[in-house]
């Protein structure tokens, strides 16, 4: 115990003494933990904005006019057939007019001369998958007394495109700025060797081991990832009030808020490991390629 204390002082006293250098370091770090929280949230989102449009009755079918009880019914069981169905609703003409005056009433005039004789009655299908959408569409369609059908494909589509290129972007981005913290973290430790060659040297002519020698630059890496994802967890932790209003705003009414506290300590978490690899990694790669011992 004593032992790592005084290595984990040694690497501390490094530090201090090439601040420069692990600035340098701790800024990369910085923006590379920052970047993963970001695409963590957005990808949170995107999953939540799909969920919110797969609970949601997205595909309407209009029926005819003399279409029966029994007929709607028929055409219900034949929808729940589908494996990608979860929920099917009638939609009668009272219902349709009552639902259109809810959504008319800053506005009575445009209900005054509407009656539920001129409104279609329908049928209303849920899908646990959005890909699914258009199979469930081209089915009502073929119904006989389905007049028409409507869902939101452009919107569906577009989500689906946005949220895949956003992830493979994000991917791409992570993958590369991960790359650039570990080859950072590789050159200054690897400048902060050439800085302490004498110490270096000292320390094997009084008979330091290999791990003695190579621990406080294994150390001084892994804290520079800790103290980068620190102060990215933190960042976002402290500007997510402050934007999480203009992004509900925008979104509305999709519950995208309030947000788990809990996924701040997952992503704190997730950082920390991640920032204990990445230091690690080019620290020993620094050391094993840098340091002669």
């Amino acid at each position: 115990m004593a032992q790592i204390h005084r290595l984990t002082k040694t690497a501390t006293k490094r530090i201090k003494r090439n601040p420069y250098n692990a600035a340098a370091a701790i800024l990369v770090m910085f923006l590379t933990f920052f970047v993963i929280g970001v695409f963590f949230l957005v990808s949170l989102a995107s999953n939540v904005i799909i969920h919110y449009y797969e609970t949601r009755p997205q595909i309407t079918a209009f029926l005819k006019d003399d279409t029966t009880t029994a007929q709607v019914e028929d055409i219900k069981s034949n929808a729940l057939k589908t494996e990608s169905v979860t929920q099917v609703k009638y939609i009668s003409k009272e219902a349709a007019l009552q639902i259109y005056k809810e959504r008319n009433k800053d506005e009575p005039i445009l209900s005054e001369f509407v009656t539920a004789d001129i409104l279609p009655a329908s049928v209303e299908v849920s899908g646990n998958k959005i890909g699914d959408f258009g199979e469930i569409a081209n089915n009502l369609k073929n119904e006989p007394q389905v007049s028409r059908v409507v869902y939101y494909e452009e919107i569906i589509d577009t989500l689906m495109k946005v949220t895949s290129t956003v992830r493979w972007v994000g991917i791409v981005i992570i993958g590369f700025l991960l790359l650039t913290s570990i080859t950072v973290t590789l050159i200054v430790i690897g400048l902060n060797i050439s800085l302490h060659r004498e110490e270096i040297e000292i320390m094997k002519l009084v008979g330091a081991t290999k791990t003695y020698v190579r621990t406080p630059f294994i150390i001084e890496g892994v804290s520079y990832g800790f103290i980068s994802a620190f102060l990215a967890v933190a960042t976002l932790g402290i500007a997510y009030p402050f934007i999480a209003p203009f992004i509900e705003k925008a979104f509305n009414p999709i519950p995208l808020f309030p947000t788990n506290p809990l996924i701040f300590l997952y992503l704190f978490l997730g950082e920390m490991s991640i920032g204990f690899l990445i230091g690690s990694v080019g620290a020993w790669i620094a050391t094993r390629r840098y340091l002669e011992v």
